[in-house]
């Protein structure tokens, strides 16, 4: 074994005898000339070799025919051979703690090995996706977003390695930033909203990448996959207290309601948001969101709206104010019926504009989905690639 370098040859067993001038050569023929063992070179060696880089494999002379690459679990990198021959370079980095065997073959029919182990990652990074693999359909402004544990310094590294697949070719973009929590997140949304039948794959390719500096490594490759239901969008119009209900560009249905109290923290976010999540009955305590003792209660049919607490829920004790009044601590509130009615249609993924006077202005990007609210070209400058977006 050589300093950067494993050196191995497979020695081949000639037709004949002994060197000696009456030995048969590698063509079969008396005193022609044997042919020199394969030896190829791999840039990672030993059982402390660094991973997050792609394998390496040269041959000395000759030219490569095939090359594998597998790790202990038979999991194989695959790569691509130079157009001389000469190399063949993996297409997935070497990942941490892993032990990996190399076997290539020449076009002489020859064959040589070698094999190495990667040392294990110091930290590791894990990433939280959503819609997650039990999500099924979503709203046509559905995302799709990866929250990670830990910094991510190599973004445009890391952004390689995630990829969008859909049924109809959409086009779309990644766009890093902060997420509410004050992780690194990113996020892929399409350049318009998802038409309604799209079928979504994801893989995150990310076993072997290196975060960067307090990153650590990824060890492992994430994947979901959804499908876009149909184009229902809420829209709330602050001035009229009202939510009116569009399917497919027809308006459905019109709700009484009553939003934020305008001015100060109890006022509503406006602008583009996503329907997130739909959690039922829950307890609402003014105090975790910054609020007092406003109040502390039970709630029924909640939707949200941002991380930092925004609903669509029912509010009976609000009715004297649904039509006519935004009275709330921030939520849009409506009638048990409305808000029955409404849970049991809407999707997760659906689109949420609110507009009209005496909002608290729009939600920061991070808390929620709020990427809608920014044109095609200032979502496709959070790339880290600032390339031509991605079509899925």
């Amino acid at each position: 074994m050589l300093a950067g370098t494993a050196l191995l040859a497979a020695a081949l067993t000639a037709c004949g005898g002994g060197s000696g001038s009456g030995a048969a050569g590698d063509d079969g023929k008396p005193g022609s000339k044997k042919r020199p063992d394969m030896a190829i070179s791999v840039n990672l060696t030993g059982d402390q070799a660094k991973p997050g880089e792609p394998v390496k494999v040269s041959v000395g002379e000759g030219k490569l025919a095939l090359v594998k690459v597998t790790d202990g679990k038979g999991g194989e990198l695959p790569g691509k051979m130079s157009d001389d021959g000469s190399s063949w370079t993996s297409e997935r980095n070497a990942a941490p703690g892993t032990d990996y065997k190399v076997e290539a073959q020449n076009t002489a029919s020859q064959s040589a090995n070698a094999q190495f182990k990667t040392t294990a990652a110091d930290k590791v990074n894990k990433v939280t996706i959503n819609p997650g693999k039990a999500a099924g359909v979503v709203g046509i402004a559905q995302p799709v977003s990866i929250v990670f544990d830990n910094p991510v310094k190599n973004k445009a590294e890391v952004e390689k390695h995630l990829k969008v697949t859909t049924s109809n070719n959409t086009e779309g973009s990644w766009g890093w930033f902060k997420d509410y929590t004050g992780n690194d997140r990113v996020d892929w949304r399409p350049k318009e909203y998802w038409k309604s039948g799209t079928e979504v794959k994801v893989a995150m390719d990310l076993n072997g990448v290196d975060s960067g500096q307090g990153g650590g490594y990824f060890v492992k490759d994430y994947n979901t996959e959804f499908k876009i239901g149909k184009d229902r969008r809420l829209q709330v119009d602050l001035d009229a207290h009202k939510l009116t209900v569009t399917e497919d560009g027809q308006a459905v249905k019109s709700i009484p309601v009553s939003a934020g109290t305008p001015g100060g923290k109890k006022a509503s976010w406006s602008g583009k948001m996503v329907l997130m999540s739909k959690e039922g009955t829950i307890r609402m305590d003014s105090q975790t969101v910054g609020l007092g003792d406003s109040y502390d209660k039970m709630v029924d049919y909640s939707m949200r709206l941002t991380w930092s607490g925004m609903y669509i829920h029912a509010a009976p004790w609000n009715t004297a104010h649904f039509g006519n009044a935004n009275t709330s601590s921030g939520c849009v509130g409506m009638s048990d019926a409305d808000a029955k009615a409404l849970f049991g249609s809407a999707q997760v993924g659906d689109l949420i504009e609110v507009t009209g006077n005496g909002s608290k202005g729009k939600a920061d990007i991070g808390n929620g989905y709020g990427e809608w609210n920014l044109s095609w070209d200032d979502w496709k400058a959070k790339s880290a690639l600032s390339t031509t977006p991605q079509n899925g």
